[in-house]
């Protein structure tokens, strides 16, 4: 019996084996960390804003559709985001300022062309600031209504997403800036600033005089202090299968030669959307009328157009008339550049808003005013007068056609160059990179682009550095600009001095 006892008592005392509690606890830890893992992940990419517009709300001030992605999944999304906006901008070395140095230094040419007169307003849109200078008070201030803030230090560029824009605007805009940097490497000066991407300017010149918000659009007016940039577009426009603008304006310029001007249509053509809001637009509608008014209006439907991959809407096939319409949309539209380079007399109907380059337009040099009051008679008179008036009708088509070929895009870059070197000069404070911003580099942003979008990027990269001098800025000169606007008013007061004198003629038959 004693000895049975002793035999069983290391029985006892030996460990269970096998022994499934460590293995139950490293299990129920490793699972526990990984779904902690996954859920502070998914917040994290919750909260990341992009460039495609991940998790950015429309802007209030303008309100559009949402925008809905391509991702299968919504792991599949996170891991686009986190790819895209944290590991595709690789390290590279902080580009030096440095000065233009002659041929034998860089190679870079030394001979520095004059810019194109309307760089002057770049004077103007900045005279706001001339006197207190731009301080981070007032960048505060323009944030309040901002989609995004652009921040260059040492020729990198960060942004900072606060609001979605409709379609691709954000995405073409900052790829330009993108573009400006390559161009012009070490040379772009450290600035802060805010951009707005909807139509309408918002700082009013009444109620912001006191204490002005410096915010870059597309467009501006009189009554308001928004700074105008170059637009989107200009590096393409995905959402209605424009290309970019030189190979765009290439192809326009080829069309508009496929017929002479006497063989184009004796109307006024116009075909775009109306239904945005454009009161302009929708009274134009009833000028569709090709015997009693002269014109040929026709509704664009973007949405079938898409479906049928665009074959009705090239833009290289609508020069066949002898005049063509501009009409703004919900504000600004450009459309305006591409009516232009057609070659045919551009009927402008008075526009309330301007873009960079507008503002160099001559009535009667470049383009025919018309008056959005009587429309339809008033395009009626430019039809009669320009086919009574051949030659004269042809001529200022084909000045409107050069002075578009004169925005080439070197000029664009030109102008992004003058007008952001100004405003940096104004800035009373260093800028900085803001602690919700993101590197943005041509890697990042086009991990972010969908297939369309990602070619039209391609096709308008700056491949290298400019080997020529950005065109020299023209002085300021606010009396040489208050002439200008003067004659423009008057030139459009005679013709529509002309107007008034055909109908009374008419009207005494």
């Amino acid at each position: 019996m004693g000895l049975r006892l002793r035999l069983r008592l290391p029985h006892k005392s030996s460990p269970r084996t096998p022994s499934y509690l460590l293995l139950c606890v490293l299990a129920l830890s490793f699972f526990s960390f990984t779904a902690l893992l996954l859920y502070k992940v998914d917040d994290f990419v919750a909260q990341t804003k992009t460039l495609a517009g991940h998790n950015l709300e429309p802007t209030p001030w303008h309100i559009f559709p949402r925008k809905s992605f391509s991702e299968a999944t919504r792991h599949s999304q996170a891991y686009r985001i986190l790819q895209c906006s944290y590991f595709s901008c690789p390290y590279k070395a902080v580009v030096q300022p440095k000065g233009l140095l002659s041929d034998s230094g860089s190679g870079r040419r030394t001979h520095q062309p004059q810019c194109p007169d309307f760089f002057r307003w770049i004077h103007r849109d900045l005279e706001p600031w001339a006197e207190t200078g731009v301080t981070k008070e007032h960048v505060k201030r323009a944030k309040a209504n901002a989609a995004f803030r652009v921040v260059i230090l040492s020729g990198k560029l960060y942004v900072d997403l606060y609001y979605a824009c409709v379609q691709s605007r954000m995405m073409f805009t900052i790829w330009g800036i993108l573009q400006l940097l390559n161009k012009y490497p070490g040379m772009v000066p450290d600035v802060d600033m805010m951009f707005d991407c909807m139509d309408k300017p918002i700082i009013n010149r009444t109620e912001h005089q006191s204490f002005p918000a410096p915010l870059f659009r597309y467009c501006t007016n009189e009554a308001h202090l928004d700074i105008p940039f170059p637009d989107w577009s200009f590096w393409g426009w995905s959402e209605t299968n424009l290309r970019p603008w030189e190979e765009e304006f290439g192809d326009i310029k080829q069309g508009s030669r496929k017929r002479s001007w006497d063989s184009k249509q004796p109307r006024a053509y116009w075909k775009g959307n109306p239904d945005v809001v454009s009161p302009v637009r929708l009274e134009l509608m009833k000028c569709n009328h090709s015997r009693l008014w002269g014109a040929q209006i026709m509704r664009q439907d973007w949405a079938e157009e898409a479906k049928g991959g665009f074959e009705q809407s090239k833009l290289s096939n609508q020069c066949n008339h002898r005049y063509k319409i501009y009409a703004e949309g919900y504000a600004w539209s450009v459309s305006l550049k591409y009516i232009l380079s057609c070659g045919s007399m551009t009927l402008i109907i008075s526009p309330e808003y301007e873009d960079f380059f507008s503002r160099g337009l001559l009535p009667k040099e470049n383009y025919w005013p018309v008056s959005p009051t009587d429309l339809c008679r008033s395009i009626k008179h430019a039809v009669d007068w320009g086919n009574a008036n051949p030659s004269d009708a042809e001529k200022i088509g084909k000045r409107g056609q050069g002075y578009m070929e004169s925005i080439s895009m070197n000029r664009v870059y030109d102008y992004m160059f003058h007008l952001i070197t100004e405003y940096s000069k104004l800035q009373k404070f260093k800028p900085e990179k803001p602690a919700s911003a993101n590197e943005v580099c041509a890697g990042s942003l086009l991990c972010f682009a969908e297939q369309k979008e990602r070619e039209l990027l391609e096709r308008s990269r700056v491949v290298a550095p400019s080997v020529d001098q950005q065109c020299k800025l023209p002085d300021a000169d606010r009396n040489r600009l208050e002439r200008l606007i003067q004659q423009k008013k008057k030139t459009i007061e005679n013709v529509r001095y002309m107007e008034m004198n055909r109908r009374t003629e008419r009207g005494s038959r």
